[in-house]
């Protein structure tokens, strides 16, 4: 049984998400404000937190940035407000999917689904910053520097990078590679990971038919290159 932490001020909506995901065979816990969320989330090891972006004491913004220090726990980011620059900061700052209200409870119920379904990806580090052969991916700043020089990323973008980044060498279907980092946004359907992939290859000038960062598996998906083994153990993507 998945268990789902619902943080939200609403009392009438925190008993409705409650009742809709019991019904779904989930087990839901609640808090009223940011404090309170954080302190179950640190607790409870929730498999998924349904996080409203305004919340008193501490707000939803904030409460994503420090659960995404120490957590992978998918993060669904609810608003009342529905601007494009909420979403994008929304996501910037840890959070796997977005959600504005109003909204029914097929569409929730919907969105937990697929981001249970997602793998998930390697526990960030607690500054999240990921290294390897000279890249430097930084979350917590939004930041992308090859060899000292930095890469400007979309948001889009820099989600994939840092989802491959994660778990180099592990191959990961079109499939996955949506779920994980469009969620249920599936506009243009498995050719968008491709020419995201591709972008990403441009701003990095890697080639590929010989890679050094993303790497094609035929008939599969992609990977994020493994570096060349060091001697006396292998040599990976880290946190640092």
């Amino acid at each position: 049984m998945a268990r789902v932490l619902v943080v939200d001020d609403e009392a009438n909506l925190r008993h409705t998400l409650g009742f809709a995901l019991r019904q779904e065979g989930y087990e839901v816990l609640s808090a009223e404000d940011g404090e309170r969320g954080l302190a179950s989330a640190s607790r409870d090891t929730p498999d998924l937190v349904i996080l409203d972006l305004m919340l008193p004491r501490i707000d939803g913004l904030e409460v994503a940035r420090r659960i995404r220090r120490t957590s992978d726990v998918p993060i669904l980011m609810l608003t009342a407000r529905g601007t494009e620059m909420d979403k994008v900061v929304g996501l910037e700052v840890g959070a796997d999917d977005y959600l504005a209200k109003p909204f029914s409870m097929r569409e929730l119920v919907a969105r937990v689904r697929a981001l249970l379904r997602r793998p998930r990806r390697a526990a960030a580090a607690p500054e999240g910053v990921l290294e390897a052969e000279g890249l430097v991916l930084d979350r917590a700043r939004h930041r992308v520097t090859q060899d000292g020089v930095e890469r400007a990323l979309t948001p889009r973008e820099f989600a994939l990078l840092a989802f491959l980044m994660s778990s180099p060498g592990q191959v990961f279907t079109r499939d996955q590679l949506l779920d994980a980092v469009w969620g249920v946004d599936r506009a243009g359907g498995v050719r968008t990971v491709d020419t995201h992939v591709k972008a990403v290859r441009a701003r990095l000038g890697d080639d590929p038919l010989h890679p050094r960062y993303l790497e094609t598996v035929r008939g599969v998906g992609y990977r994020f290159r493994e570096p060349p083994r060091a001697s006396g153990g292998r040599a990976s993507a880290r946190p640092r």
